[in-house]
């Protein structure tokens, strides 16, 4: 794993989730992108060599919908930067980490996705990063 790539925050409403961003960071988002195979709308604000990645359902069954009715707004996600995102998912299920799909997802912000279930990882769940080429 590289770095850290973004910290995902689950939100209710975008709309005002951006204006609260904008306000603390002093900055506007770079994009905003809806990502339908996780049903999802997302906002990205980059701070130096860091991002923050705003999430809102567009499904009320959606898990971003799922974890704020359980747990509220907030902290979803630490995602972590990888060259082969393929290497990256067979050496962490050779260590025992259970993946959450089998195979890398297109997500958001052009990337190749897959998550680690955050029992394994002290009840955060782990985003693995992969530019799409």
């Amino acid at each position: 794993m590289n770095k850290v790539e973004h910290i995902g925050i689950a939100v209710k409403n975008l709309e005002k989730a951006n204006l609260i961003y904008t306000q603390l960071l002093g900055i506007e988002p770079y994009k905003t992108e809806e990502v339908p195979s996780e049903q999802v709308i997302t906002s990205f604000f980059r701070t130096g060599e860091s991002k923050i990645e705003l999430l809102a359902a567009t499904d009320e069954t959606s898990v971003i919908a799922q974890f704020i009715l359980k747990k509220g707004e907030g902290m979803h996600h630490v995602a972590f930067a990888v060259d082969d995102i393929v290497v990256e998912m067979a050496r962490l299920k050779q260590a025992g980490f259970t993946l959450l799909s089998e195979t890398p997802k297109f997500g958001a912000d052009n990337k190749l996705i897959c998550f680690v279930h955050p029992k394994e990882a002290n009840g955060v769940l782990i985003e693995l990063c992969q530019e799409r080429k």
